[in-house]
């Protein structure tokens, strides 16, 4: 490992704010039970509570309209799992959503669908925005629920949500938006939104991992979720996590109070690098809308230079990134998400998404720059992405190398070679893998 280390992935998790550590170790000493009726029970419950109010200030909303909960894949699951219940059986078995959604929706959307709901998923243009005339076709009187992400953790565009709300509740049905990725980075405003259900997660903002929560707008009903005690008004079971739920308000305090600054400081430094990059690395393409994403994200495409091996060599010089492809699994397909906005495979399979917070330096931008073009230069060298020639010997298009191979059923299936060196073994070829499209 490199002495010098940069945190790039700041919309995979962020570090703990120093102050949230503190309201950790403070809490921590809390040990009643905030649901007991004593004095060390109201002790700790009176942390919870005001924790409440700081997700209400953070989202404009009531503290009584915030339900605790482990993150925001469980926030989601609670959401969509409701609609499946009888309690909601008004003759809507309709969900609809975007196939650029978080997996937490994406794979319990699927998941329903095979318990006998109706689900649509809708398309998005090059930029990732929401195909609205799509979702206008797509939402009639079956529709119970619209399920939109508020920012997209891959490339950062922001979705219209107040238009999609607006257009969802003309024909009756109900918004929830997925908004992990977006709260404690841009304004977040619910009523102005007009939203039904937001969720959010700590983690993205500087709390504590293992801790969430969901908002379900005043005269909304949801169903129990977990089965047991009155915890969070009977919606979800089991001991309150106080210490947890502390350092997520104070997370969300602090978010609320510097917000504007982060905000100005964050888009700075992505748009120097995004500046850096475009100036002294030819042949890329920026994700995402230019004009309407996070501050602190940027998505780069990278044709001829595989993203693992980007990501390795940028680990190896001390910086944490993200890569578009599912790297760790080995089957290095590339992101559903980049796929649905029309992105060429070989552009998805070289993506890097650089995601900036509040620790983050201009010295970082500088060192990133000082180092990235040559190993961008040097993948590409290695890399079995080789430039077509047109009728001119000129590079048309870099592509990867493909080939036929018979599946079970005898059908012809793609095969992709993607065989950049890998910078831990010189003699590393990569592997064959599958591309059967990207759910």
């Amino acid at each position: 490992m490199n002495e010098r280390t940069i945190y790039l992935d700041n919309n995979a998790t962020t570090p703990l704010h120093p102050e949230v550590v503190n309201e950790l170790s403070s809490s921590f000493k809390l040990y009643g039970n905030p649901s007991s009726m004593h004095f060390f029970g109201r002790e700790a419950l009176s942390r919870v509570e005001w924790a409440r109010e700081q997700l209400g200030l953070l989202i404009n909303a009531d503290p009584s309209e915030i339900i605790f909960t482990g993150g925001g894949s469980e926030s989601n699951n609670m959401v969509l799992k409701y609609f499946l219940s009888a309690a909601y059986s008004k003759g809507r078995n309709k969900i609809v959503t975007t196939v650029i959604e978080h997996p937490s929706v994406l794979e319990t959307a699927k998941a329903l669908e095979k318990e006998g709901l109706d689900v649509e998923f809708i398309g998005v243009d090059s930029k990732g925005r929401l195909k609205i005339d799509e979702l206008e076709k797509a939402v009639d009187e079956k529709t119970a629920l619209v399920s939109v992400m508020l920012a997209n953790n891959e490339i950062g565009t922001i979705e219209d949500i107040k238009t999609i709300a607006s257009i969802v509740h003309k024909k009756g049905a109900l918004m929830h938006t997925d908004a992990v990725q977006g709260l404690g980075k841009i304004k977040v405003d619910v009523k102005d939104l007009e939203i039904d259900f937001l969720s959010f997660s700590g983690h993205k903002f500087y709390g504590p991992k293992g801790v969430g929560g969901l908002y379900i707008k005043k005269g909304q009903k949801i169903g129990t979720f977990i089965h047991g005690g009155h915890q969070e008004k009977g919606l979800r079971a089991g001991t309150i996590n106080g210490p947890g739920i502390a350092g997520l308000g104070k997370a969300a305090e602090i978010a609320r109070l510097e917000l504007e600054t982060e905000m100005e400081k964050l888009a700075a430094l992505r748009d120097s690098l995004q500046a850096g990059i475009v100036n002294s690395i030819p042949d890329i393409h920026i994700n995402g809308d230019p004009d309407n994403r996070l501050p602190g994200t940027l998505s780069v495409s990278f044709p001829g230079a595989e993203g693992e091996s980007i990501l390795l060599y940028l680990d190896l010089a001390g910086v944490a990134v993200s890569t578009g492809s599912a790297c760790a699994t080995g089957s290095l397909e590339p992101s559903h998400v980049l796929l649905a906005t029309g992105l060429d495979i070989e552009y998805a399979h070289g993506s890097i998404r650089f995601s900036f917070g509040q620790f983050n330096v201009k010295e970082d931008v500088d060192y990133v720059l000082s180092i990235l073009p040559e190993i961008i230069e040097k993948i590409r060298t290695m890399s079995t992405f080789r430039p077509k020639k047109d009728n001119t010997g000129d590079a048309k298009h870099r592509g990867p190398v493909i080939s036929r191979k018979k599946d079970n059923t005898g059908a012809g299936r793609k095969q992709v070679c993607c065989s950049p060196m890998h910078p831990f073994d010189a003699k590393h070829r990569g592997s064959v893998i599958s591309q059967e499209g990207a759910e």
